[in-house]
């Protein structure tokens, strides 16, 4: 069953198409990538996906219902949640705090404030943060890899039954991303469909069921790892130069 669908998305800014007249769709369960060089459309997509762009023209279903036009807050709702390239906590606020107010936003009943609570513990327990740091202690404080933790945990706050993950592994060191890499899988495994845009190869080729390459707004490839890194097309434009800088 396909849990998300795109038809000819296409978003222009002026005379550039950072998204160009792309199909894609989401099966319930998968872990599909996002590829392609920077510039590519990828960041685009997810803000059309989470509307905080609108596309046009363009489709884009949730659960076989058109959800193009809504707001940013309405899609949350609906049950999609994502994370950002530049992570985007709340500074000041502590980290149990961050994860306790989505709790109280995102999609089915609405926590009481001790079920909220009990909530965010528990995810930031899920992540590997609770045992690494003080969860009164302020959000700004965290390493780049705890910040990317919070903000999984964050989103996953709000009970997504889709997570777009936007870069989670830039940045982190190779134990890092293999962490990265074991908490996708686990969060798949809670019933969650994942999207992710993701430059660190190994990660996507490891946890991917399928990828969907773009390269300057337009999708050119589509398939299983296997046959994306057999691609001449994705060699050409994308890969090639990963293999070049040893990414």
């Amino acid at each position: 069953m396909h849990i998300l669908e795109g038809e000819k998305v296409t978003k222009n800014f002026g005379g550039l198409a950072a998204v160009s007249d792309v199909d894609f769709f989401v099966d319930k369960g998968e872990i599909v990538g996002l590829i392609g060089p920077n510039g590519a459309g990828k960041t685009t997509l997810f803000n059309l996906i989470s509307a905080a762009l609108t596309p046009k023209p363009g489709i884009i279903k949730f659960e076989g219902k058109n959800i193009t036009g809504l707001k940013p807050y309405q899609i949350c709702r609906k049950g999609i949640a994502r994370t950002f390239q530049t992570v985007k906590i709340f500074g000041y606020l502590s980290i149990l705090e961050n994860v306790r107010v989505a709790a109280f936003f995102g999609s089915g009943d609405k926590p009481s404030p001790a079920e909220a609570t009990k909530e965010a513990l528990e995810l930031l327990e899920f992540v590997g943060l609770s045992k690494k740091v003080a969860v009164d202690a302020p959000a700004k404080d965290l390493t780049l890899a705890n910040q990317k933790r919070l903000e999984v945990a964050r989103a996953l706050a709000t009970k997504p039954k889709l997570l777009l993950l936007d870069e989670l592994m830039a940045g982190l060191n190779q134990t890092e991303v293999a962490e990265a890499m074991d908490d996708v899988r686990q969060i798949r495994d809670r019933g969650i469909t994942i999207i992710m845009i993701e430059h660190v190869m190994k990660a996507i080729m490891n946890v991917c069921d399928r990828i969907i390459v773009l390269n300057y707004g337009k999708k050119i490839a589509e398939g299983t790892p296997q046959e994306i890194v057999n691609s001449k097309i994705v060699i050409e434009v994308y890969l090639g130069e990963q293999t070049a800088t040893g990414s």
